[in-house]
């Protein structure tokens, strides 16, 4: 009998991946975490019956999670990163020689735990010295934080259970007084597809706007999250994130990427209508 993994994307669609074995299955203190296979997409994770991450396109949400504010803040050496729990942010960030330091805050240390045993591809980066793990509530971690960080990257669940917090003012403005004068914030900023999500993605920006005298969204085409367009938040205290970014610094690193490149960068921030308009009424 075939087994299916159903995620719900709206009260009318379900997306559904074919299950060939459970890896794992646990009731964390927080929530519901599950490791699964599928030819296709190999392994995949998922958090309270959401897909997380999956070895064929995770690589796509890194990328652009963490190389486009990393091409415009000019000296990003120390940086603050809230969820992550499969470290693929981390990873990212690590191949970056002129970072200095990393507190990464994960609240459920089961997940770090276990994407240690099933994802090392995209764990290898928690092992790096520069690199100092939490594991506790981000939203208390970063408000005893101030003028502390270059770069924060909200790499949090979607905004329900324990990533509820995440998207709040408080939670924005404490982001805010612990960046230092020139920092920038980064999160994921859901889908502007499906209603439930487009109501919470219109919500974090208003809430970021109000804190951040640069706000805008930048996109990628993540084909195993709701809809497959996904959208990201960029606030800074100084940076535009396309008149700022350095290419040339960016490409004398000789970092080789799958998805990201200085393109696509400059593209990522050029949204469709229906984006722009929802963003405008807001």
């Amino acid at each position: 009998m075939e087994k299916w993994f159903t995620e719900k994307h709206s009260d009318t669609i379900n997306f559904s991946i074919l299950v060939t074995k459970t890896l794992y299955s646990s009731q964390t203190k927080f929530q519901k975490l599950e490791v699964f296979e599928n030819p296709e997409l190999g392994k995949f994770f998922t958090l309270d019956d959401y897909v997380m991450i999956t070895e064929k396109d995770e690589f796509i949400y890194h990328d652009m999670i963490v190389h486009v504010p990393m091409a415009v803040h000019p000296k990003a050496e120390n940086i603050l990163v809230i969820g992550a729990g499969d470290g693929g942010t981390v990873r990212e960030l690590c191949r970056y020689q002129g970072v200095k330091h990393i507190d990464m805050v994960e609240i459920d240390e089961e997940v770090v735990t276990v994407c240690k045993q099933y994802f090392p591809n995209s764990t290898s980066g928690l092992y790096d010295p520069r690199v100092s793990l939490f594991f506790m509530d981000g939203l208390a971690f970063v408000r005893e934080r101030k003028n502390t960080y270059d770069l924060i990257i909200v790499d949090s669940t979607d905004p329900f259970s324990v990533g509820e917090g995440l998207f709040t003012r408080s939670f924005y403005k404490d982001c805010f007084e612990a960046l230092k004068e020139d920092g920038i914030l980064v999160n994921q900023h859901e889908s502007p597809f499906y209603a439930h999500y487009q109501k919470n993605m219109l919500r974090a920006h208003q809430r970021i706007k109000e804190t951040f005298p640069i706000a805008e969204v930048y996109q990628a085409f993540i084909p195993t999250y709701a809809s497959g367009h996904w959208l990201f938040g960029f606030a800074s205290k100084k940076y535009d994130p396309i008149k700022d970014a350095d290419f040339k610094r960016w490409n004398a690193l000789g970092l080789k990427t799958k998805y990201y490149n200085p393109q696509l960068h400059v593209g990522s921030f050029a949204l469709p209508n229906y984006v722009k308009t929802l963003l405008n009424k807001e």
